[in-house]
């Protein structure tokens, strides 16, 4: 008797692996533990009351981990953008986020163009071959 996942039919093809997915992720998923932190920080300096504070925190990070795996789809990158802009925008609360902002955003952007570039050039590669 055959197991029933010999019944599924036939396997998709696997895709080529995405460095500018890979690397997105990677940065994604250190912000995620970066403003963890950040809004511990904004709660103990009381810049904001405990629930604006933790929840909102709570709430960027579940995004940024959701984030992540929302890669794998096209508006998965535009999603990342707007993370991007939420952590800036958070920085009108903590002033310190202004420097970690633009560092992540730096970072991101990064991440970005470098990925895309090695992932052309892979495409290309693997065109050429037979």
């Amino acid at each position: 008797m055959q197991p029933p996942a010999a019944e599924a039919g036939p396997a998709r093809p696997a895709r080529p692996a995405s460095v500018r997915r890979s690397l997105g992720s990677i940065v994604l998923g250190f912000e995620s533990v970066v403003m963890f932190l950040a809004a511990l920080v904004a709660f103990g300096l009381k810049a904001l009351p405990a629930l604006p504070a933790l929840g909102g925190g709570a709430l960027l990070c579940v995004g940024l981990v959701a984030g992540a795996g929302l890669l794998r789809f096209r508006w998965g990158y535009a999603f990342g953008w707007v993370l991007q802009a939420a952590i800036i925008a958070s920085a009108f609360l903590v002033p310190v986020m202004w420097i970690v902002g633009a560092l992540f955003v730096g970072l991101w952007t990064y991440c970005m163009v470098v990925g895309a570039r090695i992932d052309r050039e892979k495409a290309a590669a693997a065109a050429v071959q037979p």
